[in-house]
């Protein structure tokens, strides 16, 4: 039982061993800073470096198997999950892609299972990956960085507000004691987004003064109810469409989009208005999330972003970004291209991903060579802000409200439970007809 209250195209085309021991290291085309002498001697540190996983889905595996292949002297050696079943599945996995060495190492004694079995496994490492719902991640972050652990986190890194002030809480601790943590936000590590990003530090697009960003998809898996389980256990399977669990999919997903928008323009908004509702995806199988929403963020320098997401099948699908600047316009391909064009149409800049590096890889690669190098990457505290902007954008939506972010900020309304284990109750159950409570503009209140 836990309490949850108190508590880049890369021109190097070595292996990942010369991507930590080379004398210099490039990303995205662009050549890193010179490292400093002291930390060169570091490179070829051969300490082994043990690694332990909290939550073993598909992205915890899949963020494990890019971390064992980051560094040639990392091994798992302990893994946690809410559910055995998860758990064993993963370890399989991951036993088959690195049969013949020794880079799974995860006796039966360090399988954690349970909501406590996190701080077991967290115990057992110096890098921790953390890829639970995202409503657990304040509280394991804060496990973690007070454990003195360099972490790898998946966004977005809270459900609520009080627990974006908690990841930025310990984004300063993790500072102060020279921690590594890596944010799943990849696309601050894709080599399209680092090209047109240097280009507009350079000035090359002008200003940025609006935007739209997207995600609008189908939809995501629904795994339906079992007759023996309890609404915890189905709320945990189903764990995408409860918002103390997930925060909806403006937030788990296309919190990419908005945190390009705040990259890129260098700022994080002030203000979010905007719609959504369920309209395609409104069964009780699908929770209380919305299936569509729509936000206008507005910035300190004036920029406006239109944000878009949605979940709906047959309809027109795009994972993307574009701005408009003062010098023209700025368009962002999710597959690996890029282009700033005038307002002409001319082109000022094009970037065409040949052959670049997988980003989800490339954050692990960066993660580790900064471990070795005793440098130090922190993307806790912009992870919070981007997530607290996508969060910002939820309460618009679900309020019908102008919501300012200086307000949001100060929220202290929690979605996750005080207490959770298998025998407490969710934060929202179903009506007698199956249906969870949606939350209605105009009437509900967010902060």
């Amino acid at each position: 039982m836990t309490n949850f209250k108190n508590n880049q195209k890369s021109i190097l085309q070595s292996s990942r061993r010369d991507f930590v021991k080379n004398t210099a290291i490039f990303t995205a085309g662009m050549l890193l800073p010179t490292m400093e002498m002291a930390a060169m001697a570091n490179v070829f540190n051969d300490k082994t470096l043990k690694l332990a996983i909290v939550g073993c889905g598909g992205r915890g595996t899949g963020a494990a198997n890019q971390a064992l292949k980051a560094d040639e002297n990392v091994v798992l050696v302990a893994m946690a999950d809410a559910f055995e079943d998860q758990l064993n599945a993963s370890l399989l996995s991951l036993q088959k892609e690195f049969e013949g060495s020794k880079k799974v190492n995860v006796p039966e004694n360090h399988r954690y299972v349970g909501f406590d079995a996190y701080k077991k496994a967290i115990d057992q490492a110096d890098v921790v990956i953390l890829a639970t719902p995202p409503g657990f991640r304040p509280y394991h972050f804060e496990y973690a960085i007070n454990a003195g652990k360099h972490v790898f986190m998946e966004k977005p890194v809270a459900t609520d507000v009080p627990g974006v002030r908690k990841v930025l809480e310990m984004a300063k601790v993790a500072k102060a004691k020279k921690l590594n943590v890596v944010v799943g936000l990849q696309r601050r590590y894709q080599n399209n987004y680092l090209a047109i990003k240097q280009k507009i530090d350079e000035g090359k697009s002008g200003a940025i003064i609006s935007g739209q960003v997207y995600w609008n998809s189908a939809g995501v898996w629904v795994r339906p109810r079992r007759p023996d389980q309890s609404e915890m256990e189905y709320q945990m399977r189903n764990w995408y469409y409860f918002n103390w669990l997930c925060g909806d999919h403006i937030l788990e997903q296309h919190i990419h989009n908005i945190d390009i928008a705040n990259w890129f323009i260098g700022e994080y908004p002030i203000s979010a208005q905007g719609m959504g509702g369920r309209l395609v995806r409104n069964g009780p199988d699908h929770g209380e999330i919305f299936d569509h929403h729509f936000v206008e963020f507005k910035y300190p320098s004036g920029a406006v972003i239109s944000s878009q997401c949605r979940h709906q099948p047959g309809t027109w699908s795009k994972v993307g970004e574009d701005f408009q600047s003062s010098n023209g316009s700025i368009h962002m391909n999710d597959a690996g291209a890029a282009r700033i064009v005038d307002h002409q149409g001319n082109k000022i800049f094009e970037y065409r991903g040949r052959n670049d590096p997988n980003p989800y890889q490339v954050e692990h690669d960066r993660l580790f060579a900064s471990i070795r190098n005793k440098e130090v990457i922190n993307d806790a505290e912009n992870g919070a802000k981007s997530t607290m902007s996508a969060i910002m954008g939820r309460m618009a939506t679900y309020s019908g409200q102008m919501i300012n972010w200086e307000d949001a900020l100060k929220s202290e309304k929690i979605l996750m439970p005080p207490v959770v284990s298998w025998e407490s109750t969710p934060p929202t159950v179903p009506g007698e007809d199956g249906s969870y409570p949606i939350p209605v503009p105009g009437k509900t209140q967010i902060i």
